[in-house]
């Protein structure tokens, strides 16, 4: 049975689930779990692109920096997502635009340009070796319904000073792209890369710098409220002068702190068994770059180092009360199956190997988060709404920055009045009515290329 057929009534598909992330298993060398009461100087909460980064600068300062992982480092966002490394901010950049204007919005496009040299800054510094391919992404139209918004994305990045390119459907073509992606805005900075090797870097470099690193360590209480701040874990404590959050989108719901200002999406993704030289051949797609679509809850593609084709978003789910939605979606699967045949049919044969996903933290305005309460005891960096690998490096310098009270133009450029998130169960009704109308367009043009 091929990977596109329809199974007779009654009969399941059984899929093959990674409960983690088919990028790698925990490091070998796992740090031991908080189980005494310590003191520091700034004590981190979350081992991923935030927290790690900023405990390195904060340690390359001469500070005192305890961080503590609920699991292990990279063990959450930052070492199950795609690996697309891009210079993106927002929902997309007309709607930015529309949102803050032209002027913060070329801001916002001049921080996601340091954000991707953040990136590879560490990976030069920290000698990380992550796989890292810098082609770019290009987001693509699948259908004509694509082609204004595209073009007017292309004329509004050139009006930000924003270098893309918008290819034609021959352009495309000329580019060897995937028949599918029909035209796209070319944007050549970044790329694509391993994401959990890159964290795995951070965390190599974090504990060779001298970070004391706790993994397996719950935080169950965080209180700003005295000096200095008492972060109490399952077994232990940490007093320290300040506290920093970076437990992005599992912050809701393992900490139960900021569910007004950013919420947990599950997101799935998949890779297939890596192509034959034919299958590639056929496929093209010789420049390797990132495709994102223009869907209003965009697909994403991307080859892996060893030529696999990994993708994913799309189908994303909200748990009532921000906790963590379950990640084995047979439905989600079986869908996901049947895209893959509409997107890439000029390889009929091709199966997907695995599934797996993760908790990414959404804004209501699509926009992060970089702030301080106002005893400046306490600092927050969450919020990527999907774009983490380059704003969740920036935000852990900028996070850095504050605590040690240094100048970073960045941090001004974050403050904003956000409309809160209600309670529950509006919020649950307005997270999920904003995700139905993303998907009706999306369904609106999905139905009519299967039609064609």
């Amino acid at each position: 049975m091929g990977v596109g057929d329809i199974l007779p009534a009654g009969e399941s598909r059984s899929f093959n689930y990674i409960d983690t992330s088919a990028w790698g298993s925990p490091p070998a060398d796992l740090c031991p779990a908080l189980a005494s009461d310590i003191r520091a100087d700034v004590v981190v909460v979350g081992g991923g692109y935030t927290g790690l980064t900023t405990a390195l600068a904060l340690k390359e300062a001469g500070v005192d920096v305890v961080l503590l992982e609920m699991g292990f480092c990279g063990s959450g966002a930052s070492g199950r997502n795609a690996g697309h490394l891009a210079p993106t901010m927002g929902r997309n950049l007309p709607s930015l635009v529309e949102q803050v204007g032209h002027e913060r919005a070329a801001q916002f496009m001049r921080f996601n340009d340091r954000s991707v040299r953040c990136v590879e800054e560490n990976l030069a510094k920290y000698q990380i070796d992550c796989d890292y391919e810098p082609v770019g992404n290009i987001t693509c139209g699948v259908h004509p319904r694509h082609l204004a918004p595209l073009i007017q994305t292309a004329a509004l990045a050139d009006s930000l000073g924003v270098e893309v390119s918008f290819l034609t459907e021959k352009e495309m073509r000329q580019h060897r792209l995937p028949e599918a992606f029909r035209f796209g805005v070319l944007d050549p900075r970044g790329g694509h890369l391993n994401p959990s090797k890159y964290v795995m870097g951070l965390r190599r470099a974090a504990l060779s710098a001298g970070v004391r690193v706790f993994e397996n360590t719950r935080v169950t209480t965080i209180d700003e409220s005295q000096v200095p701040v008492l972060v109490t874990t399952d077994a232990g404590s940490v007093q320290a002068d300040k506290a920093v959050i970076a437990s992005n989108g599992y912050t809701p719901a393992s900490l139960g702190r900021l569910k007004s200002k950013v919420f947990p999406i599950r997101v799935t993704l998949f890779r297939t068994a890596p192509l034959t030289s034919q299958q590639l051949e056929t496929l093209g797609w010789t420049g390797r770059e990132g495709i994102i679509t223009a869907h209003s809850a965009i697909e994403h593609y991307r080859l892996t180092a060893d030529n696999r084709i990994l993708a994913g978003s799309k189908h994303v789910q909200y748990r009532y009360g921000s906790r963590l939605a379950e990640g084995y979606q047979p439905s989600v699967f079986e869908r996901f199956t049947r895209l893959l045949t509409e997107r890439f049919p000029e390889l009929p044969d091709l199966q997907i190997e695995s599934f797996w996903g993760g908790w990414i933290g959404m804004t209501p305005d699509f926009l992060p988060l970089s702030f301080s309460n106002r005893r400046d005891n306490l600092y927050c960096g969450l919020g990527y709404n999907g774009h983490g690998i380059a704003h969740a490096t920036s935000n852990g310098r900028m996070l850095a920055d504050q605590v040690l009270g240094r100048p970073n133009e960045d941090v001004d450029l974050f403050k904003r009045r956000m409309i809160p998130l209600p309670p529950e169960p509006l919020r649950w009704l307005a997270i999920n009515g904003m995700k139905r109308h993303f998907e009706r367009a999306d369904q609106i043009v999905d139905a009519d290329l299967r039609l064609a």
